[in-house]
């Protein structure tokens, strides 16, 4: 794939080992590997995005945590909160596992109307849904262990009641009865849940939060079924003033390459049932390996924001960060695109992050042709962006002395995008982890956007004009302090912009 047969133009960019500094500003978040513009714990384990909800300008992120260590264990809901998507504020476990079980995932919504009946003094309820999980019931080998249960909160999120009449949708005997995601219905006045359930997802519908009632089923023969679904989410979105309904469907394993991974459906949703349209193809919303459990924050309006979890099951518990370990992706507003009849989601940076940016580098098309030194000091991440012709195959190669080297690209030949991560620094930890990722490009468009975000050890990337996404891990031995492009004379670049961004912390 790195074989060009025209000749190429090579830019040489050395960036200084600070493109990858830690922040000195705390301790806390100078760890080797710490990602600088991504949300993560301050120390122990972290996986699924749960109880996403916007409320009083701030946006919460709940979280699977355990508090005890840095591999998986009895989950809690942690807790972070934001009022621009870039900067968080880590508070206090939110809920923790009691007679019921585990918390497992679930979401959260703002009961505005009280229909849950927990308000009080005029304080709106955040009301959390969440899945209990009895690791005793499933030890002994039962198939109920996992049930649906609540709790409220009058305080912002501060603090929270489990109500007295858990579990509220209790399990029938399906061994995975999970990741409740609930969402108002504005047209029939009631709120809809979507459950992962083995293999598909059930809606059920409540007008009060406790009181559950079956709608239907959907998926047992569409998407992927190489794993078992979970985190699923049910959202509009518009497409030309018209409504248009997304289904996610998380699943683990089955991802496009190897191990967890998000699919989604496009379609119509009557209250009762979801219909798929257009062609049964299963479709990603992120190709790459590290981005999974991803839903969407409620109550934005028609603003849709989605975040993900930024690892993959089959390494999360052994990858080599020690107080902390896993992040979540960055967020990223999702919308609708008709590529040949088809619909597609297209996944974006929030553009609250530019708030992160430094003093762009504008490299002009001129200086394309020729070899291109930059030296100066950056901080501990950046951006790369550029409108490239697909005529023919680049690549983006960082590297350091120490022989690691990430390289990213475009394949004309199989018109997919890529991630090289065969050499990029430490992998021993697992053998799936050093390989090559591949995301097809959907779009027939000449030119598009390409979009990369880079950090300590992470990149997402952002082709086709947010159509075709990957995000990917690397543990380099020591910082990159080298990049290097290889653009054709066919390709057609007119501007590389590289955007040095502020750590979070």
């Amino acid at each position: 794939m790195n074989n060009f047969k025209a000749a190429f133009f090579t830019i040489l960019v050395v960036v200084t080992q600070s493109v990858f500094a830690q922040n000195q500003d705390t301790n806390t978040y100078k760890e080797q590997y710490r990602l600088q513009t991504h949300f993560s714990p301050k120390a122990h384990w972290i996986n699924d995005p749960n109880g996403m909800v916007y409320f009083n300008h701030t946006y919460h992120l709940f979280f699977q945590y355990y508090p005890n260590g840095s591999t998986w264990g009895p989950m809690h809901w942690g807790h972070a909160i934001s009022t621009d998507l870039a900067h968080w504020k880590e508070l206090p476990i939110a809920l923790y596992p009691d007679s019921l079980g585990y918390i497992f995932s679930g979401s959260a919504v703002v009961d505005s109307n009280n229909t849950s009946g927990f308000a009080k003094g005029g304080k709106i309820p955040l009301v959390a849904i969440f899945t209990a999980h009895d690791p005793k019931a499933e030890h002994e080998g039962k198939n109920n262990f996992e049930n649906q249960s609540i709790a409220y909160s009058l305080d912002e999120g501060l603090t929270w009641t489990k109500f007295e009449g858990n579990p509220v949708l209790k399990n029938l005997g399906i061994r995975d009865f999970r990741d409740p995601n609930v969402m108002w219905y504005a047209p029939q006045k009631k709120w809809i849940m979507t459950l992962a359930t083995l293999d598909r997802v059930t809606f059920y519908s409540s007008t009060n939060l406790k009181d559950w009632k079956k709608e239907s089923d959907f998926g047992s023969n569409l998407g992927s079924h190489d794993g078992v679904w979970e985190c699923p989410n049910l959202f509009s979105l518009q497409f030309n003033k018209k409504t248009y309904w997304v289904l996610i469907g998380n699943i683990n394993p089955g991802g496009p390459n190897k191990g967890s991974a998000t699919q989604y459906f496009v379609g119509e949703f009557n209250g009762t049932n979801f219909l798929q349209m257009g062609d049964t193809k299963t479709k990603w919303i992120d190709y790459g390996p590290d981005d999974y459990a991803g839903v969407t924050w409620n109550n934005t309006g028609n603003r849709k924001i989605f975040l993900g979890w930024m690892s993959n099951w089959i390494y999360a518990n052994q990858l080599p960060t020690e107080k902390w370990r896993n992040a979540m992706t960055i967020p990223r507003e999702l919308s609708l695109k008709n590529v040949n009849g088809e619909f597609y989601l297209s996944s974006t940076p929030v553009a609250e992050l530019n708030t992160l940016d430094l003093s762009p580098i504008k490299i002009p098309a001129s200086k394309l042709k020729t070899d291109y030194l930059f030296e100066g000091k950056v901080q501990s991440g950046f951006k790369l962006k550029f409108a490239i012709n697909h005529a023919t195959d680049f690549s983006i190669k960082l590297y350091n002395d120490e022989g690691d080297n990430l390289i990213i690209g475009y394949d004309k030949a199989k018109n997919q995008y890529y991630i090289d991560r065969t050499h990029a620094g430490i992998s021993s930890f697992n053998r799936e982890f050093a390989k090559t990722v591949f995301a097809p490009k959907i779009s027939n468009f000449a030119t598009s956007i390409v979009e990369i975000i880079f950090d300590n050890s992470s990149l997402e990337f952002f082709g086709d004009d947010g159509l075709s996404i990957m995000s990917a891990l690397y543990f380099p031995k020591k910082p990159y302090n080298h990049l290097q492009f290889k653009f054709n004379a066919n390709n057609l670049v007119k501007q590389v912009e590289l955007v040095p961004t502020k750590s979070i912390w």
